[in-house]
């Protein structure tokens, strides 16, 4: 069945909007929002979902309302920082009239600080993923540029090591300095695998269900 012909011609008028360029940077600010919150829902969901029924405890619908909390929050805030940082990058290239590289730093610092400044669960997060990615990713950068002498072994075994190391370390006798999600997996492995009663919380279930 084909559409009724205003909503072709609709149809039409947008799809030739789109295609102009003058328009371009405002329209990929849009898209950018519209991206920010599809990707934030396809991170945070499964995440929530599986971090909730495993460590959370409470009634199926404050789970359901922590998960769908947790989603929301996420995808709000990353999509309102794409926004944030494309608007901010546009107008420091349209006022100098070039892009330079610090167009880049000083729109992400603005939005990272405006978007992700609060010290929340979700936010620390976010923030722990991108430290470890941009650590990793400077010392490559330092070892291109020649800031830091390229190695002739392969240093990850040592560094997987010394992370694991440390990681467990720190789970045995400074627990309260790790992020609360780490906490409760190591908690899950490390811990409650010392403790069983019979073979239904050994093998079946992680703890023993009291009897009613």
């Amino acid at each position: 069945m084909a559409a009724p012909p205003q909503l072709q011609a609709l149809l039409q008028a947008v799809n030739k909007l789109l295609r102009q360029r003058r328009y371009h940077a405002a329209l990929a600010v849009i898209k950018g929002f519209r991206n920010g919150a599809v990707y934030g829902v396809k991170i945070r969901a499964p995440h929530a979902l599986v971090m909730t029924f495993l460590f959370r405890s409470g009634s199926l619908r404050e789970k359901l309302q922590a998960i769908l909390k947790a989603t929301y929050v996420h995808s709000r805030n990353l999509a309102c920082f794409v926004f944030a940082y494309k608007s901010l990058h546009a107008l420091q290239s349209h006022v100098q009239g070039e892009t330079h590289q610090m167009h880049s730093f000083l729109a992400a610092f603005i939005g990272g600080l405006l978007l992700f400044g609060e010290n929340n669960n979700i936010n620390s997060q976010i923030n722990m993923y991108l430290t470890s990615r941009v650590l990793y990713a400077l010392c490559r950068l330092g070892v291109e540029k020649g800031y830091i002498p390229a190695l002739k072994w392969d240093p990850f075994p040592l560094h997987t090591a010394v992370i694991w190391g440390l990681a467990l370390w720190l789970f045995e006798y400074h627990r309260p300095t790790l992020q609360p999600s780490l906490q409760s997996s190591m908690t899950y492995l490390y811990e409650d695998s010392n403790v069983w009663h019979d073979l239904s919380d050994f093998l079946i279930f992680n703890k023993s269900h009291p009897s009613k």
